[in-house]
């Protein structure tokens, strides 16, 4: 995955959400182990996202190694008035997701996951489809995925060495 939009934040600043817990049993010969791990989503909600995976015998070792992991991934979203610059797609593994830019007011128009991901990072108006699985941890992967490509105005107009006026003219 192309993170190379990285970005360091104060931890005052970032609120995280519990994506998923998983219940996982390992069988021995003296019986069944349990262990859970959970994937967790943080941001500041001003376009600063990041996930992490954590792994522990109890739900809140395991939330808190994830919430460690997730700030130490964190990229930043160019998000314009409360929504995305342009529509985006993007798959991991079997899920695939759409974004699409929406008008002020609609809200945001995703589900589960998805949903998870586009609110820590401050999108307000937002129309999202997830298409094949629905596994939390790549619908997480996929909607972070598209949101890393997403580009606006400015890295566009300096990419291509020119001014702005040009890119919104033709």
């Amino acid at each position: 995955m192309v993170m190379a939009n990285r970005v360091n934040v104060k931890n005052e600043e970032l609120k995280d959400r519990l994506v998923a817990i998983n219940r996982v049993t390992k069988v021995t010969k003296g019986g069944r182990t349990f262990s859970f791990s959970a994937i967790v989503v943080v941001g500041d909600g001003q376009g600063v996202i990041g996930y992490g995976l954590g792994k522990a015998g109890e739900v809140t070792a395991a939330i808190s190694k994830g919430v460690e992991s997730a700030k130490k991934n964190l990229i930043k979203i160019p998000v314009i008035h409360g929504t995305i610059p342009h529509a985006q797609q993007a798959h991991f593994g079997g899920s695939k997701v759409i974004l699409m830019p929406a008008s002020e007011g609609t809200g945001v128009v995703a589900g589960g996951a998805m949903r998870a991901v586009l609110e820590s990072v401050g999108i307000k108006d937002v129309l999202a489809k997830s298409q094949g699985s629905s596994n939390a941890h790549n619908l997480v992967k996929a909607t972070i995925l598209a949101l890393s490509q997403i580009r606006d105005a400015r890295q566009i107009a300096a990419e291509r060495g020119i001014s702005m006026d040009k890119v919104f003219r033709g």
